[in-house]
């Protein structure tokens, strides 16, 4: 029997075998614990994830992933009752009178022009308030009890601009997202920058410009500016 001092190799080696194991064990354990730490990245408070993986362009815009998946909206939730401008194409219908029933266009000054009445401003009103204002102004002398119903028969164009294949301008569709008016457009150019789009709205309040994702719906007369990305 080998000897190594004064106890058998055989009598040390199961009791040096289960401490190489425990050994093993506990080095193993300690490696996984400090690559996952390595692994893992921290999140400071008040800290924004960069999105897509930090991708250079996401940090150059610095946009926020909508992390819910794809959700068309309105860049103003207070948008309200859909008002008329210059460009808009109106049916104006008056009940048994079928000289004043007809399509009318909005001038550029904001009115349409009707037999009887002239011209009226349509520009910032609604259609049934057009309609209201229609009604009042045949009354004063025209007709003792009319019955006036506006519709729009087609919205005023939208603009897309920038990084598209075929920017100017289009025929505006309802519930149209900037996505589809990309699509409209020819798509995207190779240079184009296709998380977000800035989007310049004019209404009662005066124009206002914004950046806004690609789910985000269109208005009658938004201009759509499609960026260069960076890299």
């Amino acid at each position: 029997m080998l000897q190594t001092g004064s106890v058998s190799f055989l009598e040390a080696g199961p009791e040096r075998l289960v401490r190489a194991s425990r050994t093993s064990l506990i080095a193993t354990l300690l490696i996984a614990l400090a690559v996952s730490g390595c692994v893992r990245t921290p999140v400071l408070p008040n800290a924004t994830v960069a999105p897509g993986g930090g991708d250079l362009d996401s940090l150059a815009y610095n946009i926020t992933p909508n992390l819910a998946g794809p959700v068309a909206y309105s860049y103003a939730t207070n948008d309200g009752p859909y008002r008329l401008d210059a460009g808009d194409k109106l049916r104006v219908v008056v009940f048994g009178q079928e000289g004043l029933t007809n399509t009318y266009a909005v001038s550029a000054g904001g009115a349409i022009t009707m037999p009887l009445i002239g011209a009226v401003m349509a520009r910032g009103l609604s259609p049934p308030e057009l309609a209201a204002v229609i009604t009042a102004r045949l009354k004063k002398g025209y007709l003792r009890e009319p019955y006036v119903a506006v519709e729009v028969d087609s919205y005023r164009p939208f603009f897309i601009l920038g990084e598209v294949t075929a920017p100017g301008q289009y025929p505006f569709v309802p519930n149209m997202t900037v996505e589809s008016a990309v699509a409209i457009a020819g798509g995207f150019s190779p240079r184009a920058f296709r998380t977000t789009v800035t989007i310049t709205r004019t209404d009662a309040n005066g124009a206002s410009r914004v950046s806004v994702p690609m789910g985000t719906l269109l208005r009658p007369g938004d201009t759509v500016q499609v960026s260069e990305r960076w890299f």
